[in-house]
C-alpha cells in the first residue's frame, strides 16, 4: 500500500460525521484536515488543527482529496455531485437521495468521473453476523434459500439529533429509508432482485408526514419469498432475519450498534432434520465486536489508493435498494396517492 497520505473533509460533524472520523484518522493513509457543520457559524479552527466551516460550500474550497458526506438526506445528493466534480472520492451515507432520481442524478456525474471513487455506507454488510451467514449461503451447504423474514425496529423516528429525519421535505421517508433500508439492502443481498412486491405503509401512531411502519412481501424470480417489516413503533427495539434454507436456516438475531439497544450480535445456524420435532441441532455464534464502521472505510480506501473493486455499496448497489424501497411505497395504493409517489424504475 502507498504511503501517501490523503486529505479528507467530512460534510456534517454530528453523531455519524465523528463516529466515521474515529475511522478515518485510524487509517495510515487517511488524514481528517477540516469539517463543516451547522454548528459552526463561523470558520475556526480545533484544538487538534482541523478547520471548520459553516458550510459544504466552504469546505469544497479547501485542498482535499476525499469527502465523507453524513448530511440530511435531502442534501445528499447535491453535496455529492459537487464533490466529484471538485475531483473528490466520495463516501456518502446512506440513504443516497430522497428519491430514486436523486442517485440516478448522482450516478450521471460519476460516470463523467472514471478516475474517482464513489461508495455509500451499508454497513450492516460488515457485521460479523452478516458476513459469516453470506459465506455460507455462497458455500450451499445449506441448500438454497427458500424465504427469507426480517423485522427491524426502534422506538421512534427521530433519533440522536433534529428532527428532519420527521419531514418529508427533508428525508424524503420515514423509518423504511431511513433504517429499513439496511434491511431491504441485505435482503438484496441474499435473494437477488424481486420481480413483484405487495406492502401495506402507515405512519397512523407517530402521524408524521413519512411513515412508522411498513409492511412488504416480496418475490423473486426463483420463487424465493421475503416478508420485512419496518417499525418505529417497536418498544423493545429489534433486529431479526431469518433464512430458510432447503437443508436447513440461519438466524441473524440482535446487531451491534452505539445505542447498544439491540440487543447482543449472534448467528444461529440450525440443520435440517426429517423427524417431526425439526432440526437435530444448532450451532450458536456469538460477536462481541463491530467491525463494521472501520472494514467500510478500508474498503473505501483501498479503492481509492489501489483501485481495488468496491465489493458493497458501490452507486449500483444503492440505486437498485433505493428503488426496491420506493417499490414498497409504490405498492401500497393509498400510500402511492396521498403521498404522490413517482413510479420507480
Amino acid at each position: 500500500m502507498t504511503k501517501e497520505v490523503l486529505r479528507v473533509g467530512i460534510a456534517g460533524y454530528g453523531v455519524v460525521g465523528r463516529k466515521r472520523r474515529a475511522y478515518i484518522d485510524e487509517h495510515p493513509n487517511l488524514q481528517t484536515v477540516a469539517v463543516c457543520d451547522q454548528r459552526y457559524p463561523e470558520p475556526t479552527t480545533l484544538s487538534d488543527g482541523v478547520r471548520t466551516f459553516p458550510n459544504y460550500e466552504q469546505l469544497l474550497e479547501e485542498s482535499l482529496d476525499i469527502l465523507f458526506i453524513s448530511l440530511p438526506t435531502y442534501l445528499a445528493p447535491e453535496v455529492s455531485i459537487a464533490g466529484l466534480n471538485h475531483g473528490l472520492h466520495v463516501f456518502c451515507e446512506k440513504p443516497p437521495s430522497r428519491d430514486v432520481d436523486g442517485i440516478k442524478r448522482v450516478i450521471e456525474v460519476e460516470n463523467e468521473h472514471p478516475d474517482l471513487v464513489l461508495k455509500y455506507g451499508f454497513n450492516h454488510r460488515y457485521h460479523h453476523s452478516v458476513r459469516e451467514a453470506i459465506k455460507i449461503v455462497k458455500s450451499g451447504e445449506l441448500g438454497t434459500i427458500v424465504n427469507l423474514r426480517g423485522v427491524y425496529g426502534k422506538s421512534k423516528i427521530i433519533p440522536f439529533e433534529g428532527g428532519w429525519r420527521a419531514k418529508r421535505e427533508y428525508a424524503g421517508g420515514g423509518i423504511l429509508l431511513d433504517q429499513g433500508i439496511h434491511l431491504v439492502d441485505l435482503m438484496r443481498m441474499f435473494s437477488g432482485d424481486f420481480v413483484e412486491v405487495k406492502s401495506f405503509v402507515s405512519n397512523a401512531y407517530w402521524q408524521h408526514d413519512v411513515e412508522d411502519n411498513a409492511y412488504a412481501l416480496m418475490r423473486d424470480d426463483k420463487g424465493c419469498i421475503a416478508i420485512l417489516h419496518s417499525s418505529a413503533t417497536q418498544w423493545q427495539h429489534r433486529f431479526s432475519l431469518d433464512i430458510a434454507l432447503t437443508e436447513g436456516y440461519l438466524q441473524l438475531r440482535g446487531i451491534l450498534s452505539g445505542s447498544k439497544s439491540y440487543g447482543e450480535e449472534k448467528l444461529i445456524k440450525g440443520y435440517r432434520d426429517e423427524a417431526d420435532t425439526g432440526t437435530a441441532r444448532e450451532e450458536v455464534f456469538v460477536y462481541v465486536e463491530d467491525p463494521s464502521w472501520r472494514d467500510e472505510i478500508w474498503e473505501f480506501a483501498d479503492a481509492v489508493l489501489n483501485g481495488s473493486e468496491i465489493t458493497y455499496g458501490s452507486s449500483a448497489d444503492a440505486l437498485a435498494t433505493m428503488n426496491l424501497v420506493y417499490r414498497i411505497y409504490w405498492a401500497d395504493p393509498e400510500w402511492r396517492e396521498n403521498f404522490e409517489i413517482d413510479k420507480p424504475l
